[in-house]
């Protein structure tokens, strides 16, 4: 693009030559610069006379920053001081370093300074009181650059070794979040390149300029690549700067150029030719843009862009330059709910939606205000309590049936809070990659290319399958992976329905893969793959259920809805919906079981048992067949007699947050579900407060069942170690019951071959192992024990009558002889059968 004419601002001599920085007050009322010389200079925007100096400052200043009210200064003698804007005078030296300043951000409150010095330490100086410092550690070498996020709450540090590092801010001490390696040079803090982090407004992601010259996006929230700003400068960045709605980017560079871009497709716009630029700043409301160069100089454009270019600064807030757009998407390809429970509209809130520095963004939402959008289409003054004379309407006075305005829309506009849709296994997107599907047998993953995607699939045993991949035009959005194949499906798109496509491993025929179209409108929210059926479940509420190889089975509505998710095993499917609306104003989570080839329902709409507020992460069958959940409290749950009508109960098997690895506290980490198999929870662990595995693969890790019965913790005051034994015993001995119980009902409902009847023997023997230990424990302890022991022998399951004679034999060896006495007439009791009978 060739470069633009338009008339140039005249240079104005600001400062000597050398370093020179310049920053506009947030009311944009102000500008005012600082340089090598000992003057600071104050402009008034919009005049043409000469500038307020301040002849008394430090020399060699080196960074500048200003409120409203006042400006700080840092220099190379290590001192960063306090001038007012009102009187123009010096009020305090807020801190004092031992080596010279290299930058000053303050916190968009106004409140706090981040100084940034040669030292190893950043410090954060509270400006009301200089006393009050917080610390910016781990920093390997001399920070160069600092911005506060426009929250406040986190602060983005550029290095000199090249990696930028993102604090969270609190009361005591600063938090390493994430270290982004690999985005910006090691540059020496005195270049006059840049390697500064500058955070879009939306605070979402930050953009920093690449030893490619290219302005890479960051996003805050993970640490991931998102869109680039690539092609432009031929020499080193010097400053780049976003819009004040964060729709348009400016970049300098040592080629002479001054590049303007759009946000939203990362192209050039403008270029203006101006040497030695080294900062910049986009006057906070109008379209001004002032620059100083190397040379001291000091330029003013006003109405620096053109009226095609214009009209971007005037729209509302732009959001952050994402490959995938978190926002954009919602889970299940659902309608996004707000926190109240109201379902986003993007056309009304649209409207709705004003700068950051409106009068509704600063005082926030009225109670029941939130979404409830009024077109004002005849002028009436039904908008906002205005009529179209600027005059208050009659919205503010008592309704005649005694209803207040307000409470009515709070009324209208309420819905219940629903569990969104959600496919198990699947991650969302981070950066322009995401897991489609996680579980034992592999994981499939998909990567964004544009104009299409990539899908891989990898197997763990590379001995009976071959990873593939392929190329995606469809977009597939969900995957199930199994022994057996690959089910896929995506979301409709350009006027084309959704999809579903099954790909088998491996088949005796040339081609066995196949896709079908779902009618138009209708869109998947779930897919689950087993051995013998496939399941989806749709944005109508319909269940579908297909063959293996594409032979629709059976099509119903779902009861309960909006659908949620569905899982799979074998014959049985199971299916989870909305159902009806607790006091908290959430809505139950049903789910429904049944075996399709029999044609039997096992479970309809009971209740998933969650605690308020919780949702669930994931569902999927156990190795054995067993419905488990794993819920956001970092619960696991598994399905117990769900094979009997009105007998299911979910009972929990893991609490992660009791894990041992976690007693000390200073583990913080959280575990994503993969699997239940082998009486094991297989999971992988999240650490860094990261919600979803990334890249490169992730390690699985796997605990043991572990229900929480109490707390099997020894006090600190008791030296008995039976205190913490009992405790695990009687852990064991719930746990193996429930085993018991769960293979028994496997058994009665299937052809149990040899080896599960010889395995329900053992674990017969487990429980009555536990119990056996559990009654030494209690003899130990003493003959007061004694109700409980006799209690524990008539727990156990013994046909034969061989542990309850182990059981006299216990309370034998401890001289138990009462108990002994009490066992061996129960034992004589079971002999004749009247145990019962009493």
């Amino acid at each position: 693009m060739a470069a633009v004419t338009q008339q140039r601002p005249r240079a104005r001599p600001a400062h000597p030559s050398g370093p020179t920085f310049l920053t506009y007050t947030p009311n944009g009322k102000q500008l005012v610069t600082a340089g090598s010389n000992n003057v600071v200079r104050v402009y008034a925007t919009g005049s043409d006379g000469e500038p307020t100096n301040l002849d008394d400052c430090q020399e060699n200043n080196t960074a500048i920053a200003a409120t409203n009210d006042f400006f700080l200064t840092g220099s190379e003698d290590g001192t960063v001081c306090m001038y007012s804007l009102d009187t123009y005078t010096y009020e305090k030296m807020l801190t004092r370093c031992t080596l010279p300043i290299r930058d000053i951000a303050l916190s968009p409150d106004g409140q706090w300074a981040a100084v940034a010095s040669d030292e190893l330490t950043v410090k954060v100086v509270n400006i009301a009181d200089t006393y009050t410092v917080l610390y910016l550690r781990d920093l390997p070498r001399p920070a160069k650059h600092l911005s506060f996020d426009p929250s406040g709450s986190y602060i983005a540090a550029s290095c000199a070794d090249g990696i930028v590092y993102v604090y969270k801010l609190s009361t005591e001490e600063p938090d390493l979040v994430r270290k982004v390696d690999g985005l910006i040079r090691s540059l020496d803090v005195e270049s006059e390149s840049s390697s500064r982090a500058v955070w879009h407004p939306d605070g979402r992601a930050f953009a920093a300029p690449t030893a490619t010259r290219d302005i890479q996006v960051v996003s805050s929230g993970d640490g991931e690549r998102q869109r680039a700003f690539s092609g432009g400068h031929m020499g080193d960045v010097t400053a780049l700067v976003w819009s004040p709605n964060g729709a348009l980017l400016i970049t300098s560079a040592s080629d002479r150029k001054i590049l303007l871009w759009d946000t939203k497709t990362q192209k050039i716009l403008a270029r203006y030719d101006y040497p030695s630029v080294i900062n910049m700043a986009w006057h906070p409301t109008q379209n001004i843009v002032s620059f100083v160069t190397s040379d001291g100089e000091l330029y003013i454009y006003e109405g620096f862009l053109q009226p095609d270019t214009f009209t971007l600064l005037q729209k509302p807030m732009q959001s952050s330059p994402f490959i995938r757009d978190p926002l954009a998407e919602t889970s299940g390809n659902a309608s996004k709910v707000l926190p109240n429970g109201v379902k986003d509209k993007p056309d009304a809130r649209a409207k709705r939606r004003g700068t950051p520095d409106s009068l509704d963004d600063i005082l926030g939402p009225e109670l029941g205000d939130e979404d409830d959008f009024v077109s004002d289409d005849d002028g009436a003054g039904y908008l906002d309590g205005v009529n179209g004379f600027g005059k208050r309407s009659n919205g503010h006075l008592d309704s005649i049936d005694g209803i207040d305005n307000k409470r009515r829309a709070t009324i209208h506009a309420w819905q219940p809070r629903l569990h969104q849709s959600f496919q198990p296994g699947s991650t969302p997107w981070r950066g322009n990659r995401k897991y489609l599907s996680l579980n034992l047998t592999g994981f499939v993953w998909t990567v964004d290319q544009d104009t299409h995607h990539t899908v891989t699939v990898e197997f763990y045993d590379h001995e009976f399958h071959r990873d593939f991949h392929f190329t995606d035009p469809y977009l597939y959005d969900k995957a199930c992976l199994n022994e057996n194949g690959t089910l896929f499906s995506c979301p409709p798109a350009n006027g084309n329905p959704a999809m579903v496509f099954y790909r088998p491993h491996e088949t005796w025929t040339t081609r066995a893969d196949w896709r079908t179209q779902l009618p138009a409108g209708e869109d998947v929210t779930s897919i689950s793959l087993s051995d013998s059926y496939i399941v989806v479940t749709t944005s109508t509420n319909y269940v579908r259920v297909f063959t293996l190889y594409g032979t629709p089975f059976r099509v119903y509505r779902q009861k309960s809805s909006p659908t949620v998710t569905c899982a799979s095993w074998r014959d049985y499917i199971l299916t989870m919906g909305n159902g009806t609306v607790g006091g908290d104003g959430s809505t139950k989570l049903l789910y429904n079981i049944e075996n399709v080839k029999r044609d039997e329902v096992c479970q309809s709409e009971d209740i998933v048992a969650l605690t308020e507020g919780a949702q669930v992460k994931s569902v999927f069958f156990s190795d054995n067949g067993d419905p488990c959940v794993y819920d956001s409290t970092g619960i696991l749950l598994i399905l117990q007699h769900w094979r009997s009508p009105g007998q299911a109960r979910w009972v929990p098997v893991l609490d992660t947050k009791q894990l041992e690895r976690l007693a000390s506290g200073r583990k913080e980490e959280t575990y994503w579900p993969v699997a239940v198999a082998q009486e094991k929870f297989h999971c992988i662990i999240l650490k860094g407060g990261d919600q979803y595995p990334y890249f490169p693969k992730p390690l699985l890790s796997e605990f043991d069942f572990k229900i929480p019965c109490s707390n099997p913790t020894l006090p600190k005051d008791s030296e008995d170690s039976a205190v913490l034994e009992g405790p695990k015993l009687e852990e064991s001995f719930v746990r193996s019951s429930l085993m018991l119980s769960l293979l028994e009902d496997l058994i009665s409902s299937t052809n149990a071959t040899h080896s599960q009847r010889t395995e329900l023997s053992r674990r017969e023997i487990d429980v009555n192992k536990s119990l056996l230990q559990l009654l030494n424990v209690e003899c130990r302890e003493g003959e007061d024990r004694g109700m409980k022991a006799l209690e524990i022998v008539g727990l156990m399951r013994d046909p034969s009558g061989k542990m309850v004679e182990a059981a006299g034999k216990v309370a034998g060896r401890y001289g138990r002889t009462v108990l002994q006495e009490k066992i061996g007439e129960l034992a004589e009791k079971r002999l004749l059968g009247i145990e019962d009978e009493e």
